[in-house]
């Protein structure tokens, strides 16, 4: 039979430590809370074989306790985790609500307080989760109520059709936006304080076939992410970046799909540069993310008082030493980031392509001629964002020959590497986080010197191979043999 996993999450007084741990709210609201209050008792996550409960009785486990637990999770055996009293009074409350009331999730029409009431759980049940996104997508006959996390949807709840309404209503009120609109698209934000900080919400509203759906992005205002220690780079890889941040001039360009964490690496840069020298920093940005201290953040509107070309234009003029660009989306804001990098600017920003060698064919594609390519371009970054493993739980495995002609490298085939498991370090998923995959492309004179020339991108990629240059697979294979990522979650 196998054993619980449980030691990793203990003080050294042998109980519970809570801030080691991620709790599934999904998990923990199905015992009723005047049940886990009375009990001190509290369903931490499910396994495919254990239910972790902390528990801060003495003695053994109350036997109508695990009948409450049985009727709840049935075929699940129960690890009984101890825990300190006050330490799991304080997560009843963030589980429950402060008067731990009856849950608010049940099946009954929401509106005045028993709204207000849903849209507080479900942010606390979201921030619990470590969501980054909460979805509010009303079907025919229910409204569905999923989470983001580590960039993964899972299902959380589904709601009758007639909390719809007063759900939407009070999200649209918090956000400021005109509750009597229903047919057309709506962007807004508001803070959310919790005990431990607050939130920066994100919102935006669609109509769709039965009904407005919602979204709500949160946005912590003190986000440790925002390093480049926390981005997942190797030792080689992060010397490469901060050397080429301390140029003062040229383009700085990171690459990648929708949700690779560029604009996670561009905050982090500007972080480090700030930290570094005191520096005059501006942003154009579509929207503004994070706020940062120090740095002059200028968001573009949905009109056409502040497009990205004019504010481009008008931040030359404000004696920048380093501009941020959101994106490069056209040939005229690639050609005012261009004159910025060769008039004395480092200009960091992202586009869009496949790889690091892809986004000299891009630049290209879009009217930038080689010889520019070359003289400006001094760093080009391509990323993916994948689930980290849990370090609690990760189990060996081996690369199997599909997963190795899937990448197109069948000599990997047999190497070992590890696979998720699931403990109440990761609620029970096998993955806690995500880490960054990259590729830099850091051109030296020689291949400046083809970019200049015009040399096709096959060529420049064989100049690249021949000497050593690590990609992105190479990148995913040295994290898949140290177990911070699993083959399975890997596809470019």
């Amino acid at each position: 039979m196998p054993q619980p996993i449980v030691t990793p999450f203990l003080e050294e007084n042998g109980l519970l430590d809570f801030r080691s741990i991620r709790l599934d709210p999904r998990t923990a609201l199905r015992l009723p809370g005047r049940i886990a209050l009375h009990h001190l008792a509290l369903p931490l996550c499910e396994t495919p074989e254990f239910l972790y409960v902390a528990f801060a009785g003495t003695g053994e486990t109350p036997p109508d306790l695990l009948a409450e637990l049985s009727k709840a999770f049935p075929d699940k055996q129960v690890a009984v985790i101890p825990a300190a009293k006050d330490a799991l009074r304080r997560e009843l409350r963030n589980v429950y609500g402060e008067r731990l009331q009856p849950s608010p999730f049940q099946n009954r029409p929401a509106g005045g307080d028993d709204a207000v009431v849903l849209v507080e759980n479900l942010l606390r049940s979201a921030v619990l989760r470590h969501a980054s996104d909460l979805h509010v997508d009303p079907g025919q006959n229910a409204v569905r109520i999923r989470f983001r996390v580590d960039g993964i949807l899972e299902d959380f709840l589904s709601l009758p059709s007639s909390v719809h309404a007063a759900l939407l209503s009070r999200i649209k009120v918090l956000s400021g936006l005109d509750i009597a609109e229903k047919r057309a698209p709506q962007d807004g934000a508001f803070v959310w304080h919790r005990a431990t900080a607050p939130y920066d919400v994100r919102v935006a509203t669609l109509p769709v076939r039965h009904g407005e759906r919602a979204t709500l992005r949160l946005l912590p205002s003190e986000d440790d992410r925002l390093s480049l220690q926390a981005l997942g780079m190797s030792g080689e890889h992060r010397k490469t970046f901060e050397r080429v941040l301390e140029h003062p001039y040229g383009l700085v360009l990171l690459t990648g799909p929708t949700g690779s964490g560029k604009t996670t690496t561009l905050y982090a840069s500007i972080r480090h540069l700030l930290a570094h020298a005191p520096l005059n920093v501006l942003t154009v940005e579509d929207p503004v993310e994070y706020e940062m201290e120090g740095v002059a953040q200028c968001e573009v509107d949905s009109g056409d008082k502040v497009n990205f070309q004019k504010a481009l234009r008008a931040l030359l003029r404000h004696d920048p030493d380093v501009i941020m660009i959101g994106e490069i989306r056209d040939a005229e804001s690639l050609d005012t980031a261009v004159k910025a990098a060769l008039t004395g600017h480092l200009v960091l920003s992202t586009l869009h392509a496949n790889n690091a060698v892809a986004t000299v064919t891009r630049l290209a594609d879009m009217g930038l001629s080689p010889h520019l390519i070359a003289a400006t371009l001094r760093l080009s970054t391509a990323q993916r964002l994948v689930r980290r493993l849990c370090p609690h739980c990760h189990a060996p495995a081996t690369i199997t020959e599909a997963q190795a002609a899937l990448f197109q490298h069948p000599e990997w085939s047999g190497t070992p590497v590890f696979r998720p498991v699931g403990c109440p370090a990761c609620a029970g998923r096998g993955f806690v986080g995500r880490i960054g995959l990259f590729e830099l492309l850091e051109p030296d004179s020689k291949f400046a010197s083809a970019i200049a020339a015009g040399t096709p991108e096959p060529q420049l990629r064989k100049y690249l191979a021949d000497q050593g240059f690590k990609t992105l697979a190479d990148d995913l294979l040295a994290k898949a043999k140290a177990g911070l990522i699993s083959m399975e979650e890997i596809a470019f």
